[in-house]
């Protein structure tokens, strides 16, 4: 694919990121989705990837409840990914150069939301008017910021590619690159230890314990393992619903029992 065809698609996947987070929430701007299509764009799924799920586990446990602003680790992942691919560089590099990036969109993000709130009034005074197709245009013009919020800096990153990195690397200094890359190899960890905190480990240790002898010491891949896992708990599911059936029933029966003895 033409690079000129790269950099465009690569800042039309970081506008409609924005507008579908606003919206219908199709991609919901998780880093694991955003990747796949950038990874798709940029011809290197397994780098993107890897520097999604880098990002998606930095997401855990981080949303923008109340109107809170949040780091944009969609808009990390698809700079990381772009320059990471275009630029040849290690995966250690693009997250260093993402990350900032997704933490921009913080103050960006605020200033968008201070923006709107005049767009929000002028639109609440065109309804109260009657004006509908004119709330209805005030009412366009917010995505339509936020979604230049986007476009600002990924365009720069993708048309001023090479110097904004080098410019960006010279300002981070080296102790956080490589915190950074360390922090690659343990978040996986981290990811996978915050999700067992809120599932039913215990009442399925079992099953994890299964899962990596599997992995460690048998050397399944992953999809094979998940297969299994997909087994175990449709298998799981079946029986609970069994079980489920059995108690209605039999609280059904007691009943009707109940009312023939007392007749």
């Amino acid at each position: 694919m033409p690079d000129l065809l790269q950099n465009i698609l690569i800042i039309l996947l970081a506008v409609i990121m924005t507008l579908d987070v606003q919206g219908i929430a199709v991609m919901t701007g998780f880093p694991a989705i955003i990747g796949l299509f950038a990874g798709l764009i940029m011809g290197d799924m397994q780098t993107a990837m890897v520097i999604a799920g880098t990002f998606q586990l930095m997401n855990l446990g981080v949303a923008g409840l109340g109107g809170s602003s949040v780091p944009d680790y969609g808009l990390a992942t698809i700079i990381g990914t772009f320059v990471a691919v275009r630029a040849g560089v290690g995966t250690g590099t693009a997250l260093a150069v993402g990350l900032p990036v997704g933490m921009l969109a913080i103050q960006l993000d605020v200033l968008v939301k201070m923006v709107n709130t005049a767009f929000a009034m002028k639109a609440k005074a065109a309804a109260n008017a009657g004006h509908f197709k004119k709330m209805n245009l005030w009412l366009c013009v917010g995505p339509m910021c936020f979604a230049l919020k986007q476009i600002i800096p990924t365009t720069i990153m993708v048309f001023f590619g090479t110097d904004a990195v080098e410019l960006i690397l010279k300002v981070i200094p080296k102790w956080m690159t490589e915190g950074l890359n360390i922090a690659g190899g343990m978040l996986p960890v981290v990811g996978v230890a915050l999700l067992l905190h809120y599932m039913p480990a215990k009442k399925y240790l079992t099953f994890l314990v299964a899962g990596f002898v599997f992995s460690a010491y048998l050397n399944l891949p992953v999809l094979a393992i998940g297969l299994l896992g997909f087994s175990a708990a449709y298998f799981i599911f079946n029986v609970e619903m069994n079980k489920a059936a059995t108690v209605t029933s039999g609280t059904i029966n007691t009943q009707v029992e109940g009312d023939d003895y007392d007749e």
